[in-house]
């Protein structure tokens, strides 16, 4: 029987598979998968992209629906869609920033002092936390749940938490004009917090950090923990010092895993809605994804998808610049 096929239709193709390299051969078996990927992934922005390319009710003189090519996109970037947008940060902006002309380069700021901020912090905090982790101490695992359970705790409750603890009436981080408290005094927040924008956009940071430190530790731990115990000891028969076990051991083979993590956190982050709606709403803090989402609900599907479009893109960018100049060896 084996001869048989060996010597019929399956020999040909027996042969051609027998001729390809390992690695041609991985990429033989990851074909069907890289194909279902890249329908669930195209699809859904060549769909974007064709609805971007329709007009909706305040695509100038255009029907709705009638075909209007790159307007909505020429629209987006000259402010001539500002006035159906969340603008509360367009003053703040094209006074520091002339550049920032429109709405969605003020929510593109916004964005990006988001992400840039929560990332850096996270990280920090989080690498921190890892090397408490990593250590041998009693009460470790109860030392673990504390610091995950920030991070287990949903976007949404997370919001009304923070939103509730710095209501002026209710709150008891900040105070009242008469009765201000320590947070007041200092000047490091006013009496209204989540009504100011920039206020706002502090304490979004800060609720953030605080929620997804923990992801970030976790993700390091992993790398820490996978390193050879061996080379610690090693080091120490040699004379180094603690810091220069970690110099020389851990900082660089946990690299790649803080990298990974920068990476999730930076596409994640550049994506934020959950915890600005909740804490203090889009016309206050408007985001990227409060663009997307507002425009959505006017309904003006032509714009939204406009703007989504854009995101998408310009978060592709970013991450592959990220991965391009900072973890192309190690991703």
């Amino acid at each position: 029987m084996s001869e048989s096929r060996r010597s019929g239709p399956y020999a040909s193709a027996v042969n051609w598979v027998e001729a390809l390299s390992e690695t041609q051969f991985a990429y033989l078996l990851l074909t069907p998968a890289l194909i279902l990927l890249g329908v669930i992934a195209i699809y859904p922005l060549a769909s974007t992209f064709s609805m971007s390319l329709y007009a909706d009710q305040l695509t100038g003189s255009a029907r709705l629906g009638e075909f209007v090519g790159l307007q909505n996109y020429i629209d987006l970037f000259t402010g001539a869609r500002n006035y159906a947008l969340p603008s509360a940060f367009l003053p703040t902006f094209t006074s520091e920033f002339p550049f920032v002309t429109n709405i969605y380069g003020s929510a593109l700021m916004v964005t990006l002092i988001f992400t840039v901020f929560s990332v850096l912090f996270e990280t920090l905090i989080g690498f921190g936390q890892a090397l408490i982790l990593d250590q041998d101490f009693r009460g470790r695992r109860w030392v673990r749940v504390a610091i995950i359970i920030p991070w287990a705790v949903p976007i949404v409750i997370q919001g009304m938490i923070w939103y509730l603890m710095f209501q002026p009436n209710i709150g008891f981080l900040v105070g009242t004009t008469e009765n201000p408290a320590l947070l007041n005094q200092l000047g490091l927040i006013g009496t209204t917090p989540l009504r100011n924008t920039a206020d706002s956009l502090f304490l979004i940071i800060v609720a953030d950090v605080w929620k997804t430190s923990a992801f970030m530790a976790l993700l390091i731990l992993a790398g820490m923990q996978s390193i050879d115990r061996s080379l610690y000891d090693v080091a120490k028969v040699a004379g180094a010092s603690r810091w220069q076990q970690f110099k020389m051991i851990t900082f660089p083979l946990i690299l790649p895993s803080v990298l990974v993590a920068m990476l999730f956190r930076t596409i994640s982050a550049m994506r934020v809605y959950g915890i600005i709606e909740t804490m203090a709403g889009c016309q206050t803090v408007p985001s990227l994804s409060c663009l997307v989402v507002t425009t959505f609900n006017a309904p003006l599907y032509g714009t939204s998808a406009t703007v989504a479009f854009v995101t998408a893109g310009i978060i592709a960018i970013v991450v592959s610049v990220y991965i391009v100049n900072f973890a192309s060896e190690d991703l």
